[in-house]
């Protein structure tokens, strides 16, 4: 029987002006980065990726951020174009590969503003709505009247060019702090003008920018408008303006997407693509209140963590559709799971943001849990060996399981052999964390069942030593055995109160009330909120400045992880060199004044290191032994699945 009873609301077809959805799931708009990097054009990667996403069994397919002037209005690099009458031949292809699967398609449009990328103006000024006195006049100019009108055509026919392709629908971006969406801000806009001063003003262009889309494009082809219904900054927009403006659009849109943040503040722009550290659905109760006032279907979007959440949201009436991305990328047979009743297979995402942070250099977008996204051209499918191997692989962790689900795709025999009595690795200690559980511990399970049924022969709390691995007889080695922590020579670092940042995470040795970290990178980061968080007194040491910490993950990512840190009032001590660590205290110099701090536990965490002792002692055995993982270089769940992947699905 299929599943589609346990999600009814999803799996109820919605019909928006002329049209129908076959569900209401939509994968929300993404830059992927996979249209050409100079021009936009279609490119055979995009086709593949967008191919993708309309296999996941979603309603419709939504392109993001493509801009409607590629000089002046685009803030990535890699986005599509929508600019010129000699895109429409690539944009039918796009068309005809979501349609084949029974996937509606739309393209979010928009005119970047002041988020525009700097590389791409080429000695042209951004336009903003209004320039404030902070904001530098050559590279920011006061849009007129006549630049006004300019935009709106730019928009129009970019629409029409997308309807004339074949597009379903059209979603005209006006959230986040892009041109639009800057002129219903107080804060971006003070015109003096008719299109400034109030709610009525500074929704004045917006609204002829919407009626125009419609009288442009007709009937035919249906228009979403993306808003932040909420700025998260004091000051912004209003929940009251946001409804006021939806009322005054709808005789011209048949659907509002609720959004929410500013891209352009290292603050607030954890709020437009929230991580782990953010309040999940942080959208829905503004987006409920929209929809009780508006008359046509509204869109929510936002930390929704699964399909179990997007049904309930749906149940209660808080929303029409519900727009996810990261889900579906991160198990890109997400929709489709559900309806067959496989709900519980479905590859958890770890709202990492992994996924954004390459289009935003210019990249393609990848994920890290799920190594095949965006390279379709590629790894649609993982193909069969033409030689059937024996590959044993030592370690258990994120890259020793990613890599024997890999080899037995591919056919080969797969022995690994795991020294504790649980596959896991490092991922057991991020699955402890309050802010990262119910995504980090679902996705360890999930890892572990896959694992444990992929058809790999796996023995547990066995050491794998050379002997042991030679025994069996391989044709190839994988040393997935992860690093070794860095113990740095600082007097009284072996103290009975001196322990890993695992055994604090984990709980295996005890922690007192006043403790001490020393180093201050992600983990630190997270496993001294996690102290704070159960009511511990804590402190990190790095010798790193403040502004240089962190810097590995997205800025949404690290915003959000220093509002946790500043909301459970952890201490952070940068520029600072640990000269000692007593009893009971840790003695620190910074700018060459020393301090003392009480110290009843100190945590090391000052990073991993591959164990060269033992890695080499695999590379003696026999010449075909690959290193992956923490065991190679040190870094993160995406660098250790990629790694793992990219060698045993080439075995």
């Amino acid at each position: 029987m299929p599943s589609f009873n346990d999600y009814p609301h999803i799996f109820t077809p919605i019909k928006i002006r002329n049209l129908e959805l076959k569900n209401r799931l939509v994968f929300s708009p993404v830059v992927s980065g996979h249209a050409g990097v100079v021009d936009g054009q279609v490119t055979e990667a995009l086709v593949q990726f967008l191919g993708a996403q309309a296999r996941s069994g979603v309603g419709m397919v939504t392109i993001g951020a493509s801009p409607v002037d590629h000089g002046r209005a685009r803030d990535f690099f890699g986005c599509l174009s929508v600019c010129r009458d000699e895109d429409i031949p690539g944009l039918h292809r796009l068309v005809e590969e979501v349609h084949r699967y029974g996937a509606a398609i739309s393209c979010e449009i928009l005119h970047a503003g002041r988020i525009a990328q700097p590389l791409a103006l080429k000695g042209r000024k951004a336009w903003v709505p209004w320039l404030a006195p902070d904001m530098d006049p050559d590279l920011f100019e006061e849009i007129n009247e006549e630049q006004m009108d300019e935009v709106i055509d730019l928009f129009c026919k970019a629409a029409v060019r997308l309807r004339d392709a074949g597009f379903d629908m059209v979603l005209i971006h006006g959230a986040h702090g892009n041109l639009v969406s800057a002129f219903f801000s107080p804060l971006t806009n003070q015109r003096t003008d008719e299109y400034g001063g109030s709610f009525e003003n500074r929704m004045r262009f917006p609204l002829k920018l919407v009626k125009a889309v419609r009288e442009a494009v007709g009937d035919k082809m249906a228009i979403d408008f993306r808003i932040s219904q909420n700025e998260y900054v004091e000051g912004g927009t209003t929940l009251e303006d946001v409804i006021t403006f939806l009322k005054a659009a709808s005789p011209y849109i048949d659907d509002a997407h609720l959004s929410g943040g500013w891209i352009f503040d290292p603050v607030y722009v954890k709020y437009m693509m929230p991580g782990y550290p953010q309040e999940r659905c942080l959208n829905i109760p503004r987006t409920a209140i929209v929809h009780e006032q508006l008359d046509i279907p509204v869109t929510c979007v936002g930390n929704i963590p699964d399909i179990e959440t997007a049904e309930r949201i749906l149940a209660e009436g808080k929303a029409d559709i519900v727009a996810m991305a990261r889900n579906i990328l991160a198990d890109m047979d997400f929709v489709n799971k559900a309806y067959r009743g496989k709900a519980d297979t479905i590859r958890p995402c770890l709202r990492c943001i992994e996924c954004a942070s390459r289009p935003a250099k210019g990249g393609g977008v990848r994920c890290s849990v799920n190594p095949q996204l965006g390279r379709e051209l590629y790894y649609r499918t993982i193909q069969k060996a033409e030689d059937k191997k024996k590959v044993v692989i030592v370690g258990g962790g994120p890259a020793g399981m990613m890599a024997a689900q890999t080899a037995r795709k591919r056919g080969h025999d797969v022995v690994l052999f795991e020294r504790e009595e649980r596959l896991g690795g490092r991922l057991k200690e991020a699955s402890v964390l309050f802010c990262k559980n119910d995504h980090h511990a679902r996705y360890l399970e999930w890892d572990i069942r896959e694992t444990m049924n992929c058809g790999a022969d796996i023995r547990l709390s066995v050491e794998a030593t050379p002997e042991v691995v030679m025994a069996e007889n391989p044709d190839e080695v994988i040393v997935a055995c992860g690093g070794e922590f860095v113990i740095p020579p600082i007097p009284g670092v072996r103290g009975d109160h001196v322990i890993t940042v695992t055994e604090a995470d984990l709980k295996q040795k005890p922690v007192g009330k006043k403790v001490v970290i020393i180093g201050a990178g992600i983990s630190a980061l997270e496993c001294g909120i996690q102290l704070a968080y159960e009511g511990h007194e804590v402190s990190l040491i790095d010798m790193f400045p403040e502004d240089k910490l962190w810097r590995e993950v997205m800025n949404e990512l690290r915003s959000g992880l220093i509002e946790l840190r500043d909301r459970y009032d952890v201490r952070l001590i940068d520029e600072s060199s640990v000269k000692e660590i007593g009893a009971n205290t840790v003695t620190y110099a910074r700018n060459g004044v020393e301090g003392v701090l009480e110290a009843d536990t100190v945590v090391l965490a000052c990073g991993l290191r591959p164990n060269r002792e033992v890695i080499n002692a695999f590379r003696e055995m026999m010449p075909e032994v690959t290193i992956v993982g923490d065991a190679r270089a040190t870094g993160n769940i995406f660098a250790a699945n990629q790694d793992a992947f990219n060698v045993a699905v080439e075995l």
